[in-house]
């Protein structure tokens, strides 16, 4: 499957679903968890503290009210906080989860952060190149447009070195209020 890797906020793009970047408690937090919580609304929270606790590698699907998405797809790439830190297995079982999902939800958009770096304590280079091998290996039924995004000029960077994008123009690279 084709993916781009994009810059900007998670939040402000318009997409079909949103991948939040979940422990196995769903309670968000920081880091993508807390952009995508702020602009969606405390709502957005209290669905998906309804739908957890899950097993780690799994994913909870919501409504985005407040975002310019349907859906926000919660993967739990690491354990509730605190209790653990992500896993090559983990990422690898949460993203394929999320694209499975994605493709039963029948969105032709998603838009997904580096799940299990970060706050989850797993290396971004690696997570970013388990990332984009399950992106690349996936067939979809109804995908069409991925995004693999990132927040800074470091994380994108890393993230394009780590998945072969490295080649891509700058055209890929977007402001929050782009897309």
């Amino acid at each position: 499957m084709e993916f781009d890797v994009i810059q900007g906020d998670i939040a402000a793009q318009s997409t079909d679903a949103l991948v939040n970047a979940a422990g196995t408690s769903l309670e968000m937090g920081s880091g993508v968890a807390g952009a995508l919580r702020r602009r969606a609304g405390d709502e957005l929270n209290d669905e998906a503290v309804e739908k957890g606790p899950i097993d780690l590698g799994e994913v909870a699907v919501t409504d985005a009210y407040d975002l310019d998405a349907e859906y926000v797809i919660h993967a739990a790439a690491m354990p509730h906080y605190g209790d653990g830190e992500a896993t090559e297995e983990s990422i690898r079982n949460a993203t394929q989860n999320t694209l499975e999902r994605a493709d039963e939800l029948e969105c032709e958009s998603l838009v997904l952060p580096a799940l299990g770096c970060g706050v989850a304590g797993f290396e971004l280079e690696t997570g970013a190149s388990i990332i984009g091998e399950e992106l690349a290996a996936y067939n979809p039924e109804t995908l069409d447009d991925v995004r693999f995004i990132a927040y800074s000029d470091e994380e994108y960077e890393t993230i394009r070195a780590a998945t072969g994008k490295a080649e891509q123009s700058e055209t890929s690279k977007e402001s929050e209020a782009d897309r």
